[in-house]
């Protein structure tokens, strides 16, 4: 069957994606991140900008349901700079919500929300989704996180789409294989495990590679700078065993100070500075591939 990736846009052929950021956040707010939200469409519209000058063609936004991801602006952004855009829908920890809000999604159905928003569209924007994105915890998976991955794989199975997952300071993996893949039967090539830099355990990160999973590096984060220094080797190791098929590299721009237009990191990051850095550690074809043809397997369904 015809795969394609469900842009912004529209369904596309996944070699339309180009160099991809596969983890990042053009909009994003949570009662979390005080002071900090991603909520100007004029800032995303800059860092849009500033990813295509060096060379970037697609970003995977990971923002879920109830998180601020201005789904109806997406459309022209994506315009406007030249740069494909991939929404998700699903849900994050429960901390960055209201209980009001957890009580009606479960009187209302998650599962039927995530369904409803790959199919239909976000709200009323006529925004698809294309992919579900959901969270663990610190080593291990609360009832939120049981619940929202439960709805996870029922949308998956509905729809075909992949699943993302925020791994809590990048642990807890084994869990969340065994959860989705091994109770829930979601196949594990249909399934991204994100923040595994921010964890460096080679032996965790070469068994969730034996599974089958897709292992999403990202980053840099400033909470967790202590760790990134050490993805470089967890990519050669990776690539050494025989997995460079199953990576992907993002930023995961979190904050309005992490911008490159406030003078942080930002979207360019990935392709000005960390791209080289990997490609010192594993050469440029390796890499390319992680940027490429990894998030346009990852990424691409045969929609049900």
């Amino acid at each position: 069957m015809v795969r394609t990736v469900r842009t912004v846009l529209g369904d596309v052929d996944p070699a339309d994606l180009g160099t991809c950021d596969a983890h990042d956040h053009l909009f994003l707010t949570s009662p979390q991140l005080p002071g900090q939200e991603l909520d100007s469409p004029a800032a995303a519209a800059q860092e849009l900008a500033a990813f295509r000058e060096v060379g970037g063609e697609s970003v995977i936004q990971w923002t879920p349901h109830g998180m601020g991801r201005r789904a109806g602006d997406l459309p022209e952004l994506s315009r406007a700079a030249g740069v494909g855009i991939v929404a998700a829908t699903g849900l994050h920890q429960a901390g960055n919500y209201t209980p009001e809000l957890l009580d009606r999604l479960r009187t209302d159905g998650l599962a039927d929300l995530f369904v409803r928003e790959i199919t239909m569209g976000i709200a009323d924007t006529g925004v698809r989704a294309g992919l579900i994105k959901v969270a663990g915890g610190f080593h291990g998976l609360d009832a939120h996180a049981r619940w929202t991955m439960e709805a996870a794989a029922e949308a998956h199975h509905a729809t075909g789409a992949p699943i993302t997952v925020h791994l809590e300071l990048g642990t807890g993996a084994l869990d969340v294989i065994d959860l989705l893949c091994g109770e829930l039967n979601v196949p594990p090539e249909r399934l991204v495990l994100g923040h595994l830099n921010r964890s460096p355990d080679l032996a965790i990160h070469h068994q969730v590679a034996e599974a089958g999973a897709y292992l999403a590096f990202d980053g840099p984060s400033r909470a967790n700078h202590a760790t990134d220094w050490r993805m470089p080797d967890a990519v050669q190791a990776l690539t050494e065993a025989g997995f460079a098929d199953q990576l992907l590299l993002g930023g995961d721009t979190t904050t309005a100070k992490a911008r490159a237009v406030n003078g942080g990191p930002g979207l360019p990051h990935l392709l000005r500075r960390v791209r080289p850095r990997l490609e010192l550690a594993v050469g440029k074809h390796v890499v390319g591939r992680m940027l490429r043809e990894n998030p346009a397997r990852a990424f691409a369904v045969a929609w049900a």
